[in-house]
């Protein structure tokens, strides 16, 4: 091999063995396999039924409906809209509240303030946890016999609060105990962001006078851009696949229904027809929206 002009020879790449071929190709080969059978194509086959009518146990019975179940959600179904709108809820709740609160945690934390450590911890552990788990700790702390109905003075079914059953109530009652495990994500992710925060940015602005909150508003937080952008998608995707608190909460039979809710219904409670492929179809929209709104921003940034 010749040398090049500056007399170091080239690095010869190292040839794969069958055994590094083989190991490469399980490494690539079962995660994509697995992530075609579990994801892409049940999706794909959602999508395909949700233009059909069908029990969902005889392929020969399987009937073309066009678009006769969008048709019946958007037109014949007013449930759809109810749960659109508590999704929408959910999604306020998050953005106006839940996530303006874990940013303000993390900036606290952030801080270093007196044990900063324990608290990083406690807000941190809800997040660890499922909402469906969260959902039977909050059942027992609220429930009619729960501990809190206990502490109370009412013990008993018959003299307990409805907190679950009053629906002027319940909804406020379940958006906070979402938030318990949002706020904590939230936290997380803004004090990793704020970890990356160029000091020098922040004695600048000290050195020409602004406040804290200046400080903040128009050098950190826009710093924080990627951070803000993954948040975003976050917060609309938690608001729209909460099914497993309200399953736990209420069961099936429900006074507060979500989009989440009605693909289970309609898939499980409603076999003669794919209502519920179309719901699934529906909510997959409006999760992707956010995602397709992520990648752009990232390819924007990296063109």
């Amino acid at each position: 091999m010749a040398a090049t002009s500056t007399g170091v020879k080239p690095r010869r790449r190292r040839a794969f063995t069958k055994g590094d071929r083989l190991t490469l190709s399980l490494f690539v080969g079962v995660p994509t396999f697995l992530h075609l059978t579990w994801v892409w194509i049940p999706a794909l086959a959602t999508i395909g039924l949700s233009f059909t009518f069908w029990n969902g146990v005889q392929l020969s019975n399987i009937r073309w409906a066009g678009i006769a179940n969008y048709n019946t959600i958007f037109t014949a179904s007013p449930v759809f809209w109810d749960a659109l709108r508590n999704n929408t809820y959910w999604l306020l709740w998050f953005t106006c509240i839940a996530t303006p609160i874990g940013i303000l945690l993390a900036y606290q934390i952030d801080r270093r303030i007196r044990g900063h450590k324990i608290y990083e911890s406690i807000y941190y552990i809800p997040v660890v946890l499922s909402l469906a788990v969260i959902g039977i700790i909050w059942r027992f702390m609220l429930g009619p016999t729960g501990l809190v109905q206990v502490l109370l003075g009412y013990p008993g079914i018959e003299d307990a609060i409805p907190i679950f059953g009053n629906y002027q109530i319940n909804t406020y009652v379940i958006l906070t105990i979402a938030s318990w495990r949002h706020i904590g994500y939230i936290m997380l992710l803004y004090l990793a962001g704020l970890k990356s925060v160029d000091p020098s940015l922040r004695e600048a602005a000290a050195i020409d006078g602004a406040t804290e909150w200046q400080a903040f508003r128009k050098v950190v937080f826009p710093s924080l851009k990627p951070v803000n952008t993954i948040i975003i998608v976050i917060t609309v995707i938690e608001s729209l696949r909460a099914f497993d608190l309200i399953y736990i909460i209420y069961g099936t039979s429900t006074g507060w229904p979500i989009l989440g809710m009605l693909v289970f219904q309609n898939i499980y409670g409603q076999s003669a027809s794919m209502l519920g492929a179309a719901y699934a179809v529906i909510l997959l929209l409006l999760s992707i929206t956010p995602i397709i709104f992520y990648l752009r921003t990232v390819f924007r940034e990296d063109r």
